[in-house]
C-alpha cells in the first residue's frame, strides 16, 4: 500500500491496494489513520460489487440505510445508487441530484456519520474528454483553527440545530428534481437535533468546526438575529478558498472521505446525456476510532 498525499490541505490516492479482499489488520489502521490525516482518500483503479462495497465499508462502522428508503442496489439497502440514468421504461436508475449543495452527511441523526464511501461505476464527461461532476470538499480542521479568537469564544460550548427537511426540500424545490416531500413518517424518524458546533475528531483528537449550510438552523441560547448573523459568518468563513479540495472522478474510483473533518458538495455541471453512476455507502461513527487507529 501507497499513500501519495494531494498538495492541498486536503486528499490523498492510496496505491496497490484491493478493497474487494479484506484489509489485514495492518492495513485497516493505515486506512483509518489516512483519513483522519488526509480526509479524502482515493483508491484508484478498483471493482466492486454492492456486496463487496459493503463489506469493505462496514469495516468501519455501522452502515446507514437512507430514511427515504430510495434508489438502493438490489437486496442491499445500505448502499445507494446515486445516477441520473433511467431504464428502457423511463425509470429513474438511482438518485439523480444527490449532495448537490454544501453539507456534511447525518449532522442531522443524533448518531453521526464517521466516513462516506462512493464507487464510480460511470463518471459523465465533457465535449474535450474531461470528466464532470467532481466532488469538492473543505477542511473543517484548519477552519476551526482559523476562526477569529472572539468568534470561538462566543461559540464555546454551544449547540446548533440540524434538520434533515432542510436540505432534502432545497433539493426537492430545484428544477428537474424527482424528490417527494418527506412523509410524517419519514420526519419523525429524523427529528431536529442539537450538535456541538465544536467536536474532537475521535481520530485525530483535534477540534473541527462541525457546522454546515446544509442542515444546520439556528444556534440555541441565542436570539435569531445574532444566531443567524453567526452562521453566516460561519459559512462565508469555511467558503475560503483555502480549504477546498476539488476531486474529478474516474471510473473505477473509491472515495472515501471523513464526514466529520468536511463539509462536501456534488458539482452538478452534467446533463442526462452524460451517464453518471456511483454506488454510496455511509459509515456511521459506532466504534472506538481512536483505539483502533492507535
Amino acid at each position: 500500500m501507497r499513500i501519495i498525499p494531494n498538495n492541498a490541505g486536503l486528499g490523498a490516492r492510496i496505491e496497490g491496494v484491493d478493497l474487494a479482499a479484506a484489509l489485514s489488520a495492518d492495513d485497516y489502521r493505515t486506512v483509518l489513520r489516512a483519513l483522519g490525516q488526509y480526509g479524502v482518500l482515493c483508491f484508484p483503479d478498483q471493482e466492486l460489487n454492492a456486496t463487496q462495497l459493503s463489506a469493505y465499508a462496514s469495516r468501519f462502522g455501522e452502515l446507514e440505510v437512507n430514511v427515504a428508503n430510495l434508489f438502493h442496489a438490489p437486496d442491499h439497502p445500505e448502499i445507494m445508487i446515486l445516477s441520473n440514468m433511467r431504464d428502457a421504461t423511463g425509470k429513474p436508475a438511482g438518485l439523480n441530484d444527490a449532495g448537490q449543495g454544501w453539507h456534511t452527511d447525518m449532522s442531522y441523526s443524533r448518531e453521526i456519520a464517521l466516513a462516506n464511501v462512493l464507487h464510480a461505476k460511470a463518471v459523465p464527461v465533457g465535449p474535450d474528454g474531461r470528466p464532470l461532476g467532481d466532488t469538492q470538499f473543505r477542511n473543517m480542521h484548519a477552519a476551526c483553527e482559523d476562526l477569529p479568537a472572539e468568534v470561538r469564544e462566543r461559540l464555546e460550548g454551544r449547540v446548533a440545530i440540524h434538520d434533515f427537511d432542510k436540505f432534502w426540500e432545497m433539493m426537492r424545490l430545484r428544477p428537474g428534481s424527482i424528490r417527494q416531500p418527506l412523509t410524517p413518517e419519514q420526519r419523525a424518524k429524523k427529528p431536529p437535533v442539537p450538535q456541538p458546533i465544536f467536536r474532537v475528531h475521535p481520530i485525530t483528537g483535534r477540534r473541527v468546526l462541525y457546522c454546515n449550510p446544509g442542515y444546520a438552523m439556528w444556534i440555541e441560547g441565542l436570539d435569531r438575529a445574532e444566531s443567524d448573523a453567526l452562521l453566516a459568518f460561519l459559512f462565508a468563513h469555511q467558503a475560503q478558498e483555502k480549504y477546498l479540495y476539488s476531486h474529478a472522478w474516474t471510473p473505477g474510483d473509491v472515495l472515501m472521505w471523513d464526514n466529520i473533518g468536511t463539509v462536501h458538495n456534488a458539482v452538478a455541471d452534467y446533463g442526462p446525456e452524460t451517464p453518471r453512476f456511483i454506488l454510496r455507502a455511509q459509515v456511521m461513527a459506532t466504534l472506538d476510532y481512536g483505539a483502533l487507529a492507535a
